[in-house]
Formats: structure tokens, sequence, C-alpha cells
């Protein structure tokens, strides 16, 4: 089953936790066993796991991130959001969970987190349930 999920965000840089509309897309698959595939289709955002039991987490990795590519380095992409591209390459566009019992395979406090890099906006991401 394929289904997109529909994500708005509300500033530059934000962590979205989308853990529950990732659940409730496994459980309307009907998967008991197999793989969920989360993919983002934007040069702009990425999705990760992490730990959601801290708001500071998402904080602190919005800030590691933003050292390693700060808005402005010199960079020569005309739109002026070069940064947020080597945040999403660094992030990366998709993640893979563990279908077991018609649930997620997430640790106590993990969460699926959609990266917004280039925000305000409206995004999507893809999810993929295989059975297996």
């Amino acid at each position: 089953m394929l289904e997109k999920i529909s994500v708005k965000t509300g500033s530059q840089f934000e962590f979205i936790d989308i853990t529950a509309k990732v659940r409730e897309t496994v459980r309307k698959s009907g998967v008991q066993e197999g793989l969920c595939c989360v993919y983002v289709t934007h040069t702009t955002a990425g999705v990760t796991i992490n730990e959601n039991a801290d708001p500071a987490v998402p904080v602190d990795l919005i800030a590691g991130l933003d050292r390693i590519a700060p808005l402005r380095a010199g960079y020569r992409h005309a739109e002026g959001n070069s940064a947020a591209h080597i945040k999403t390459s660094l992030v990366g566009p998709s993640v893979t969970l563990i279908i077991d019992g018609g649930s997620l395979v997430l640790g106590t406090w993990q969460a699926v987190f959609f990266c917004e890099f280039d925000g305000p906006r409206n995004r999507s991401c893809w999810v993929k349930t295989l059975a297996g």
C-alpha cells in the first residue's frame, strides 16, 4: 500500500513528529509482518528517526546541522537555499521501519520526524508498506 501524508510546516527549520500518521498508514494497510518505507520527495526536506521524549533533541539536531551547513557560507546556488539542500543530503530522504504484529518496531523514545529545512511550506511524504 502506498499513501501520501501531507505536512504543513510553520517555520524555516522544523522537525515534525509524523509517527502517528505513519502508524495509521500501517494499520490501514493491514500488513502484519513486513517493512514500512517513509520517503520525502523534496530536495530541501528529509526524514529521520530520533528521540521524541525531550523537545530539546530536535532543537539540538537543527543547531548541529546549522553548524555544519550555515545559512550563509558563500554558496553558488542562486535560490539562496543551499544550506537546506546540504542538510537534506545529510539527513536523507527516507527511513525504513520494521512492521511486527501490525505495529512499527520503534524504541521507547524513538519517533519518525519530518525535517523541514526551507519552510514554511506545504509538504508531503510517501509511506509504502510491504508485507514480508
